[in-house]
Protein backbone atom coordinates (compact mmCIF):
# COMPACT_ATOMS: atom_id res chain seq x y z
CA UNK A 1 0.00 0.00 0.00
CA UNK A 2 1.34 3.42 -0.99
CA UNK A 3 0.95 6.47 1.17
CA UNK A 4 0.65 9.81 -0.57
CA UNK A 5 1.91 12.91 1.15
CA UNK A 6 0.57 16.30 0.15
CA UNK A 7 2.19 19.44 1.41
CA UNK A 8 0.29 22.69 1.47
CA UNK A 9 2.47 25.57 0.36
CA UNK A 10 1.53 29.09 1.30
CA UNK A 11 2.86 31.59 -1.21
CA UNK A 12 4.36 34.76 0.17
CA UNK A 13 3.00 38.11 -1.05
CA UNK A 14 4.94 40.19 -3.56
CA UNK A 15 6.27 42.63 -0.98
CA UNK A 16 9.56 42.95 0.82
CA UNK A 17 9.27 41.78 4.42
CA UNK A 18 11.72 44.21 6.01
CA UNK A 19 11.03 42.63 9.41
CA UNK A 20 12.89 39.52 8.19
CA UNK A 21 16.10 41.51 8.79
CA UNK A 22 17.15 43.20 12.02
CA UNK A 23 17.92 46.95 12.02
CA UNK A 24 21.62 46.47 11.31
CA UNK A 25 20.92 43.98 8.50
CA UNK A 26 18.26 46.28 6.96
CA UNK A 27 20.68 49.22 6.93
CA UNK A 28 23.38 47.10 5.31
CA UNK A 29 21.02 45.53 2.76
CA UNK A 30 18.95 48.54 1.70
CA UNK A 31 21.20 51.55 2.41
CA UNK A 32 24.63 50.14 1.59
CA UNK A 33 24.57 46.99 -0.55
CA UNK A 34 21.58 47.88 -2.74
CA UNK A 35 22.94 51.26 -3.90
CA UNK A 36 26.47 49.85 -4.30
CA UNK A 37 25.27 46.97 -6.47
CA UNK A 38 23.00 49.25 -8.49
CA UNK A 39 26.07 51.34 -9.40
CA UNK A 40 27.98 48.19 -10.44
CA UNK A 41 25.38 46.69 -12.81
CA UNK A 42 27.00 46.34 -16.24
CA UNK A 43 23.86 45.21 -18.02
CA UNK A 44 20.53 43.44 -17.70
CA UNK A 45 18.76 40.75 -19.70
CA UNK A 46 15.07 40.07 -19.72
CA UNK A 47 14.06 36.45 -19.16
CA UNK A 48 10.65 34.81 -19.57
CA UNK A 49 10.16 34.72 -15.77
CA UNK A 50 12.45 37.49 -14.50
CA UNK A 51 15.72 39.27 -15.19
CA UNK A 52 19.43 38.65 -15.11
CA UNK A 53 21.92 41.35 -14.07
CA UNK A 54 25.60 41.36 -15.03
CA UNK A 55 28.27 42.46 -12.57
CA UNK A 56 32.06 42.77 -12.79
CA UNK A 57 33.45 39.26 -12.36
CA UNK A 58 35.95 39.55 -9.54
CA UNK A 59 36.00 37.97 -6.04
CA UNK A 60 35.14 41.12 -4.03
CA UNK A 61 32.08 41.79 -6.20
CA UNK A 62 30.98 38.17 -5.99
CA UNK A 63 31.08 38.41 -2.19
CA UNK A 64 28.99 41.62 -2.20
CA UNK A 65 26.37 40.17 -4.54
CA UNK A 66 26.25 36.94 -2.51
CA UNK A 67 25.75 38.92 0.71
CA UNK A 68 22.96 40.93 -0.93
CA UNK A 69 21.36 37.73 -2.30
CA UNK A 70 21.27 36.20 1.20
CA UNK A 71 19.47 39.28 2.55
CA UNK A 72 17.10 39.35 -0.40
CA UNK A 73 16.31 35.67 0.13
CA UNK A 74 15.24 36.49 3.69
CA UNK A 75 13.03 39.49 2.92
CA UNK A 76 11.72 38.43 -0.51
CA UNK A 77 11.20 34.66 -0.32
CA UNK A 78 9.22 34.62 -3.59
CA UNK A 79 12.43 35.02 -5.63
CA UNK A 80 14.49 32.24 -7.14
CA UNK A 81 18.02 33.64 -6.91
CA UNK A 82 20.97 32.28 -8.87
CA UNK A 83 24.56 33.51 -9.05
CA UNK A 84 26.42 32.33 -12.13
CA UNK A 85 30.03 32.71 -13.19
CA UNK A 86 30.65 31.85 -16.83
CA UNK A 87 33.62 29.65 -17.69
CA UNK A 88 36.94 30.97 -18.98
CA UNK A 89 36.79 34.12 -16.82
CA UNK A 90 33.48 35.08 -18.40
CA UNK A 91 30.65 37.20 -17.13
CA UNK A 92 29.13 37.14 -13.65
CA UNK A 93 25.33 37.11 -13.49
CA UNK A 94 22.70 37.49 -10.78
CA UNK A 95 19.44 35.92 -11.89
CA UNK A 96 16.13 36.85 -10.22
CA UNK A 97 13.16 34.76 -11.31
CA UNK A 98 10.09 33.15 -9.80
CA UNK A 99 6.44 32.37 -10.13
CA UNK A 100 3.93 34.36 -12.16
CA UNK A 101 4.01 38.02 -11.15
CA UNK A 102 7.66 38.10 -10.05
CA UNK A 103 8.84 39.60 -13.33
CA UNK A 104 6.46 42.53 -12.93
CA UNK A 105 7.65 43.01 -9.33
CA UNK A 106 11.27 43.13 -10.52
CA UNK A 107 10.40 45.56 -13.29
CA UNK A 108 8.89 47.94 -10.72
CA UNK A 109 11.23 47.43 -7.75
CA UNK A 110 14.50 47.17 -9.69
CA UNK A 111 13.75 49.79 -12.35
CA UNK A 112 17.02 51.64 -11.65
CA UNK A 113 18.98 48.41 -12.11
CA UNK A 114 17.29 47.89 -15.48
CA UNK A 115 18.28 51.32 -16.79
CA UNK A 116 21.99 50.48 -16.78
Amino acid sequence: MKTLLFLAVTLSPFACDRSALNAEQRKRHFDELGPELRSMVKGARELPDGYEFQFPADPPNFKLVAEWAAGEHACCPFFDIDLRLEREHGAFWLRLTGREGVKEFIKADFSRWLKQ
